[in-house]
């Protein structure tokens, strides 16, 4: 990576196919109308992604509150069914290194969409990596059932336009307020982005999510289904590092079974 000047230009030589193209396609989708700040793709080919430069601050409680609201603007942006990627891309995404999947065909409920879109895929390549035994594959495989049965699919409330990969380090507090970067966008569930903000510790968290809480009411229970929406994350994590995240993943997926 390389950053002349104003601009900072992200390479990747051996970049599978449409990694950095899905990754603007991503930004673009989320820089809505008052939402949360998006960096902006400036020019982007299968190699490279120059994006601009931006200059991190501390952390401030007003730049929180602000991010906290615009945010849930984001999401209220809406999608027009989980696990549709963003508009101009019709295949599949990244996270991380690794694949995404998308679907362009509506699928019934969240809980369907987050067991087979999130959960398994992930769960198939750690055991077929060999990361994950029989044992582990039962509780996910658990796990995976009783998102099926709706038992966490929440009615009221539509697929938003998420992030998808919202950890803090893809949070930038900046000179002018917090940009998002490095996106894994698709339609789901707003609580995903929320629950991945906190999974590694970030600054001002409380100040964001009661700032978003004001301004979209967060349905009841929001805070004890933080654990559900980290299940894809660590798995990812899983595929991504090895074993040393499996603990955590199994513990995780075994709460909600």
């Amino acid at each position: 990576m390389s950053a002349p000047g104003d601009r900072f230009v992200k390479r990747r030589h051996d970049a599978p196919e449409g990694f950095f193209e899905v990754e603007a396609a991503g930004l673009r989708w989320l820089a809505v109308p008052g939402g949360a700040a998006i960096v902006e793709p400036l020019d982007v080919s299968p190699t490279h992604l120059t994006l601009p430069r931006l200059h991190p601050v501390a952390p401030s409680s007003r730049a929180a509150d602000e991010f906290g609201q615009h945010l849930a603007s984001t999401h209220d942006a809406g999608a027009r069914h989980y696990g549709v990627p963003p508009d101009d891309w019709e295949t599949d995404g990244y996270i991380g290194t690794i694949g995404l999947p998308h679907t362009l065909d509506p699928i019934k409920s969240w809980g369907e969409f987050y067991a087979n879109l999130r959960v398994r895929p992930y769960v198939r390549a750690a055991y077929d990596h060999g990361t994950i035994d029989e044992h582990h594959l039962d509780v996910f495989e658990r796990f995976c059932r009783r998102l099926e049965t709706g038992m966490y699919d929440d009615p009221s409330d539509q697929p938003a336009r998420i992030h998808g990969d919202l950890w803090s380090g893809n949070v930038v507090w900046s000179t002018d307020g917090v940009h998002l970067i490095d996106p894994a966008a698709h339609g789901g569930h707003r609580e995903t982005d929320l629950a991945m903000l906190g999974l590694f510790g970030m600054p001002q968290l409380e100040r964001v999510l009661h700032a978003y809480d004001e301004a979209h009411p967060l349905t009841d229970g929001w805070r004890d289904r933080v654990g559900l929406h980290r299940v894809h994350p660590l798995l990812t994590h899983v595929v991504m590092f090895g074993a040393s995240y499996v603990p955590q993943a199994v513990a995780m997926a075994h709460k909600y079974c």
